[in-house]
C-alpha cells in the first residue's frame, strides 16, 4: 500500500467521519475512494445490463409457484429473520 500525504480539510474529514460512521481518518478515505469508484462504475454496469441479450428459452419462461405451507390452527405464518439479525433465542 502506497504512503500519501495529502491535506485534507478537517471540517469535511469530520463530517464525512460522521456520516459514515468511520472512527479513523484512513478509514474514512479508504471508504471515500471506494465509494467513488462504485459510484463512477455504476453507469457503465447499468448499460451492460441494458445491452444484455436473453434467448428464446429465457423470455417467457414459465412462473414456478412455490409449494404450499401449512400453518397450525390458531397460529400464525412466521417471517424469516432478517440476515445477520437474532431470532431472540
Amino acid at each position: 500500500m502506497a504512503v500519501t500525504s495529502i491535506d485534507i480539510d478537517p471540517v469535511e474529514l469530520k463530517q464525512a467521519k460522521e456520516l459514515a460512521g468511520t472512527t479513523s481518518n484512513r478509514e474514512t478515505v479508504d471508504l471515500a475512494l471506494r465509494t467513488l469508484i462504485a459510484v463512477r462504475r455504476q453507469p457503465a454496469a447499468v448499460e451492460r445490463i441494458i445491452g444484455r441479450r436473453f434467448g428464446a428459452d429465457q423470455i417467457d419462461s414459465p412462473t414456478i409457484t412455490p409449494p404450499a405451507t401449512t400453518v397450525p390452527s390458531g397460529s400464525t405464518p412466521r417471517r424469516p429473520a432478517a440476515r445477520g439479525t437474532s431470532s431472540g433465542r
